[in-house]
């Protein structure tokens, strides 16, 4: 593994942003950003021996700043929904940002995707550390954290999340990179089959908010125990895709510990992504609200042309006791890991 690096651009505000190629023995090859961990490209062969990037992006930091969606982008200080961005902890209220619909969603109005890391090249990783201090976004504690994202010759990206907090506080970090396995900028990935280790999922309002319950997929539109098309059932009359105008859903995970939980396919491409993770739930999400917008390389994107596989605990688990807890206490070490294996069918 080599890791090479170069400034990419500048933010709005004048902070450098670099991007950092970590290319395998094999030629393949992954390019991150310090600003928000981003993921930007994943160049994996194909079933032709030809490099295909199956990572949405932007060709500038301008875009990044500028558009929503999150593409790429390590999330938190909690990933995902946390209803009218309200929470309490020992006695405390605590007040967040609304900024999706009534929910607070995805760590505010200047999350984690918003910052300039600082960053190690070690050899073999690549390192990234913040720290965020006692009520940043309205969240209590100072949060010290490091991401580490590596690449071997198997084609397996790691992406590993550890930290550390000096006061109790709630932690739920998350990628948010939208994959498309038939290369990025070629249209939607409803074709794309998906296979997720999940019997149950959470049930979402009309907000795409969980509402406690615990749905089985069995007879569902969420069943994808065995392998289909990501298009099958996505328009049925179902009103948890209607809520979620597609998926958007919190599937819970069988299993403990690292473990495969799911495998998405291109036959197109023949590029076979398993994903791997410690986390108990991942959210679904089939790029629902991606609005038309310039990609990498002068294509284009818009609605289902990506799909997220955002490893994590459930959203609005602080109001939901029955939820794996996402509070981390001083003197307790968070971390958690997630492997997407490329290879070929």
């Amino acid at each position: 593994m080599s890791v090479f690096g170069k400034e990419f651009g500048k933010t709005s505000d004048g902070r450098t942003v670099n991007l950092y190629r970590i290319t395998n023995e094999n030629g393949a090859y992954v390019e991150v950003l310090d600003y928000g961990c981003i993921l930007h490209a994943i160049c994996v062969p194909n079933k032709d021996g030809a490099l295909t990037d199956v990572c949405l992006g932007y060709d500038t930091v301008a875009e990044y700043e500028a558009n929503d969606g999150y593409l790429g982008a390590f999330v938190g200080r909690h990933a995902n929904r946390i209803g009218e961005g309200k929470f309490t902890l020992n006695g405390v209220n605590y007040s967040l940002a609304v900024n999706n619909g009534p929910n607070h969603l995805h760590g505010g109005l200047k999350g984690f995707d918003r910052v300039v890391w600082g960053t190690c090249v070690a050899s073999d990783r690549l390192i990234f550390s913040h720290t965020s201090p006692d009520g940043d976004e309205g969240y209590p504690g100072n949060l010290m954290m490091t991401v580490s994202y590596s690449f071997d010759d198997t084609n397996t990206l790691t992406l590993s999340y550890d930290a550390v907090c000096d006061q109790d506080t709630v932690v739920n970090f998350t990628n948010h990179c939208y994959f498309n396995l038939n290369g990025q900028g070629t249209g939607t990935v409803t074709d794309h089959l998906l296979q997720v280790n999940a019997d149950e999922f959470t049930e979402n309002d009309e907000n795409c908010l969980p509402t406690g319950k615990i749905l089985s997929v069995e007879g569902t539109p969420f069943d994808f125990r065995k392998a289909k098309p990501i298009g099958r059932d996505i328009h049925a009359d179902d009103v948890n895709l209607k809520n979620g105008s597609g998926y958007d859903h919190n599937f819970i995970l069988s299993g403990e510990g690292l473990r495969d939980v799911a495998v998405l396919t291109s036959e197109k491409t023949g590029i076979v992504m398993t994903t791997r993770t410690t986390q108990p739930g991942v959210q679904v999400y089939t790029a629902n609200f991606l609005t038309d917008r310039r990609g990498k390389n002068d294509t284009h994107y818009g609605i289902r042309d990506g799909i997220c596989l955002e490893t994590q605990h459930y959203p609005d688990a602080v109001h939901h006791p029955h939820f794996p807890t996402v509070v981390l206490k001083p003197g307790e070490e968070y971390h958690q890991e997630t492997q997407y294996v490329f290879t070929l069918k």
